[in-house]
C-alpha cells in the first residue's frame, strides 16, 4: 500500500519498469497505445462511453478512420481531466510523467486504467501472460519548485541522458511538442497552442518560469550534461569499488 498521499494542485513524478527490464514499446504501434491511454484515461468516462461516441459497440471493433479520431478528440477535449500531464518520456523500457492533481484520486485511478489497458494489449499482442511492469507505479511527490524545474530538464532530455540519442529528435517525449507550443504562443497562451489530441495541458508553471523556447532549451540541454556527467563519475566510482 502507497503510503504517498495524494493532494489536488501538487506536482508527482511518475515512473516505472519493465520486468527484467525488458522493452516494453518494441513498435511504432507500442508507443502510440501507451500515448493514446495517456491521452484517452484523463477524465471520468469508460471505455463503452468513448466507443458510443464514435458509433462503436463492444461487439462489433472496427478499424477507426481519421474522422473518429477527430471526434474522439472534440469528445475529450469537453471532458474534465483528472490530471495534468506536464511533461513526459516514453524510454523503451520504462516510462517517466510529471503530473499535476486535479480531481480527488486523479492520479490513483489514472495510472490504474492506463496500466491495465496497456498490459492488456501488450500481452494479447505478444501472447504472453503475467505482469507487464515490476510492481506498482513509483511516484515520487515534487514538494519544492527547484525539483520540479530539475525534473522538468531531466524527464524532457531523458532519451538523450541515457545515451539512446538526441532529445530534440526524438519522437515519444514531450519536449519537442512544448518547444513548439512556446513557439506559437508566450506565457498565458502556452496552452493554447496545442492540438486537442495532445496528452499535455497546465504548462503554464513552464511558461511562468522560462521566456521562451531558447531558455527552456538551454536549461534542459544543461540538465542533460551534468547528469550525464553525474551518471559517468558513479560508474567510474562504482569500478574502484569493486576493485
Amino acid at each position: 500500500m502507497r503510503e504517498i498521499i495524494f493532494a489536488n494542485g501538487e506536482y508527482y513524478h511518475i515512473y516505472n519498469r519493465a520486468v527484467d527490464r525488458r522493452p516494453m514499446f518494441l513498435d511504432e504501434q507500442d508507443y502510440w497505445k501507451f500515448f493514446n491511454d495517456l491521452r484517452d484515461f484523463n477524465n471520468k468516462t469508460c471505455y463503452i462511453e468513448r466507443l458510443g461516441v464514435l458509433g462503436i459497440s463492444k461487439n462489433s471493433i472496427r478499424e477507426l478512420e481519421s474522422s473518429d479520431f477527430k471526434r474522439l478528440g472534440s469528445f475529450l477535449a469537453e471532458q474534465d481531466r483528472v490530471v495534468d500531464i506536464i511533461s513526459y518520456t516514453l524510454n523503451p523500457n520504462h516510462p517517466h510523467l510529471i503530473v499535476k492533481q486535479l480531481k480527488d484520486k486523479g492520479i490513483s485511478n489514472f495510472m490504474h486504467k492506463v496500466a491495465n489497458s496497456y498490459s492488456h494489449y501488450f500481452n494479447k499482442k505478444y501472447e504472453r501472460s503475467g505482469a507487464l511492469f515490476q510492481g506498482a507505479y513509483k511516484i515520487i511527490h515534487i514538494d519544492s519548485n527547484e525539483y520540479l524545474l530539475w525534473l522538468l530538464g531531466y524527464v524532457n532530455g531523458n532519451i538523450e541522458i541515457h545515451g539512446l540519442g538526441k532529445a530534440a529528435d526524438y519522437p515519444w517525449s514531450s519536449y519537442r511538442a512544448i518547444l513548439k507550443a512556446f513557439s506559437s504562443f508566450r506565457e498565458k497562451e502556452l496552452g493554447n497552442s496545442l492540438p486537442n489530441l495532445s496528452v499535455l495541458s497546465g504548462l503554464d508553471i513552464i511558461s511562468s518560469q522560462f521566456k521562451n523556447e531558447n531558455e527552456f532549451k538551454s536549461f534542459v540541454e544543461q540538465v542533460i550534461e551534468e547528469s550525464r556527467e553525474n551518471k559517468a563519475m558513479k560508474k567510474e566510482l562504482k569500478k574502484y569499488l569493486l576493485e
